[in-house]
């Protein structure tokens, strides 16, 4: 199980190659939740998503012996851009496996990347067993996306940040909101922060058909969804929690949250109109929480993560216009 060592010894392998993220705030924010909010501005990262931290985290620590054969991954866009680019860094090839459906803009840019893209359907594919299979034939590494303690580790170093940059105003944080699919990203600030600070409540956000964390929590075993597909969050649409992911996260988060498509799409909207930012439905969830007071945030600090902003234009009209 990864720590918050592991996470620490992420940072080193990170530093000057991932972006320190800033936190965002905005006085209206404040004035609708009542609390003093900070937003994480992962959509500033490179890849446009959080996903680069952990992608970089597990190949940069590949030995040499296994870097020859390259990567596999499977993705519906943000972990896919997130390992391409990662390997392109480190002279590696990467083959993604994504959705058909998944946004044009994220394949193209994992194409671009220098990544081999393999599409299937994500309604009749298993894309990790496909994506397995290409492993196997390639002699290649399997590179999950949340379910692995390199991966995790690298997701941690958002937190990181985090607490180092609250500390700057003399501030430690009450709530953390973190968007869940698999969960990676939500372990890995747990494990950070909690080392530091173990009274601050961290909750999961998620979308309405797809909330197996919150579902998870309640029952104290991983839950699946009952639906592959139909939520604009297409970046949060996993079939159930990591087992990795899930055993770090019923200990230290063990609380969530989901919010409907129509209180994404006003999130998606508010963060563009208020505070200039363009983020995708999925990493907008969090937000979404915040704004509609599924947590009562009065009197606290609260940090929300934007967790990419890899949207497709078309759809990015339609929720702000």
């Amino acid at each position: 199980m990864p720590t918050a060592d592991d996470v620490a010894e992420a940072a080193k392998r990170l530093r000057g190659v991932a972006l320190h993220t800033p936190l965002i705030t905005s006085p209206l924010l404040d004035e609708l939740t009542g609390g003093r909010v900070f937003l994480k501005a992962e959509t500033l990262q490179r890849t446009g998503s959080f996903k680069f931290r952990g992608a970089y985290n597990k190949l940069a620590s590949m030995p040499q012996e296994q870097r020859g054969g390259g990567v596999v991954a499977f993705s519906s866009g943000n972990h896919a851009q997130g390992v391409a680019a990662a390997a392109q860094l480190l002279h590696m090839p990467a083959v993604i496996v994504m959705p058909s459906d998944a946004p044009a803009p994220k394949r193209e840019r994992t194409a671009a990347l220098g990544a081999e893209v393999v599409l299937c359907d994500r309604q009749k594919d298993d894309r990790e067993a496909v994506a397995r299979a290409l492993a196997q034939e390639r002699h290649a590494v399997l590179v999950p996306p949340y379910d692995d303690p390199m991966i995790i580790a690298g997701q941690g170093t958002t937190g990181s940040e985090i607490i180092e940059d609250l500390a700057a105003f003399s501030l430690a944080p009450n709530f953390i909101v973190v968007n869940a699919s698999g969960g990676g990203l939500a372990a890995g600030i747990a494990l950070a922060v909690k080392a530091q600070h173990p009274d601050v409540s961290i909750y999961t956000a998620e979308p309405e058909k797809f909330d197996d964390h919150a579902r998870s929590f309640r029952s104290g075993r991983r839950e699946n969804n009952e639906t592959t597909g139909g939520s604009i969050c297409d970046a949060l649409m996993s079939q159930r929690p990591g087992e990795i992911t899930f055993e770090i996260n019923r200990t230290l988060v063990g609380n969530g949250v989901s919010v409907s498509d129509e209180e994404v799409g006003y999130a998606v909207a508010f963060a563009f109109r208020e505070l200039k930012l363009v983020v995708e439905p999925g990493g907008a969830v969090g937000l979404a929480a915040l704004l509609t007071g599924k947590l009562d945030i009065k009197g606290k600090v609260a940090v929300a993560i934007l967790s990419g902003g890899n949207v497709d234009p078309e759809l990015f009209h339609r929720l702000v216009a």
